[in-house]
């Protein structure tokens, strides 16, 4: 059985502020807790390989199941601490590729161009390319071949501007996941803010907001039975 990969922000702050992000704890203790219990295992990968920081706003959103994977010292050492480079994974190893969120991936996913690569790769394969939130930043900039993103005439989602306002960070994100994807072609697709919703096209598998992991994990288990 192939492993599932899953996409860690190495950002440690909003760009030019002390106002702390990172990664939203539950967009990857959810999607994982999900897939282990379904027998797979997963690797943990950043942009730069190494330590992942933490959103402390996520903190606030955690229940026993989440508290326990996060004390684990495989979830304490291998996604916190010795995250892997791009470079050092294989695509040939998984069966889907899975960006987490947190706002501080909206300055180190759209434009590194090895994970880009491992997706291509993983989605070549027969794989899956998925997502949640702020993740989908990792997914705006692909091109499936010269001056064609990979998002272009497909129905995605992911954190919404009206979401982005609502969390008060409209003014300090460097961009709008839902703009930059509508001007790549994609159909951006959207339900009732903070709710829970995944969709799927092809081998794309996205998801809105913080409370839509186990939806874009659940929909993956059941292309990947």
């Amino acid at each position: 059985m192939k492993k599932i990969l899953i996409v860690l922000t190495n950002v440690t702050r909003y760009a030019h502020t002390t106002d702390a992000t990172g990664l939203w704890l539950g967009e990857a203790t959810e999607f994982v807790e999900t897939v282990q219990a379904a027998g797979y295992q997963v690797d943990y990968v950043s942009p730069q390989g190494g330590f992942v920081p933490l959103d402390p706003r996520s903190m606030r959103y955690t229940d026993e199941a989440n508290l326990t994977l996060y004390e684990s010292t495989d979830f304490q050492q291998r996604a916190l601490t010795h995250s892997l480079r791009p470079q050092d994974v294989q695509a040939s190893d998984y069966a889907a590729i899975y960006y987490t969120g947190g706002h501080g991936v909206m300055w180190d996913f759209p434009e590194n161009t090895d994970l880009q690569t491992l997706s291509l790769a993983i989605l070549q394969q027969g794989g899956f390319v998925t997502s949640v939130c702020h993740g989908i930043a990792g997914l705006l900039n692909i091109q499936d071949r010269p001056g064609h993103y990979l998002i272009a005439n497909r129905r995605i989602t992911g954190f919404t501007t009206a979401e982005e306002i609502l969390a008060g960070k409209k003014k300090v994100v460097p961009f709008l996941n839902q703009t930059v994807a509508t001007n790549h072609g994609a159909h951006f697709v959207h339900k009732r803010a903070y709710k829970s919703f995944a969709i799927q096209d092809g081998q794309l598998i996205t998801g809105q907001n913080p409370f839509s992991a186990k939806a874009v994990a659940q929909r993956l288990l059941t292309n990947l039975k």
